[in-house]
């Protein structure tokens, strides 16, 4: 029974608070447009970005470079073939 006296009065805060809130977002326009966002996902824009052709250069010549792993037995002394 006397826990009754501590949470009743934290409830109650607790729901001014989730009002309080609520009220802030309705009137912050949080609201506003609940159409879009759905929207924004079903018809989604699928075409695969434009490169210019700086980058494809750039991925070109890095890709002539052999990597870190494909050297390592070379640098242990053991050769590839």
């Amino acid at each position: 029974m006397e826990s009754l006296y501590l949470l009743i009065p934290v409830a109650i805060i607790v729901v001014a608070v989730s009002v309080a809130v609520f009220f802030w977002a309705v009137k912050s326009g949080q609201y506003d447009d609940l159409d879009t966002e759905g929207h924004r996902i079903l018809f989604d824009d699928d075409t695969p970005p434009q490169y210019s052709a700086d980058q494809s250069t750039a991925d070109q010549s890095t890709a002539d470079q052999p990597s870190s792993a494909e050297e390592a037995p070379s640098a242990l002394g053991k050769s590839r073939d």
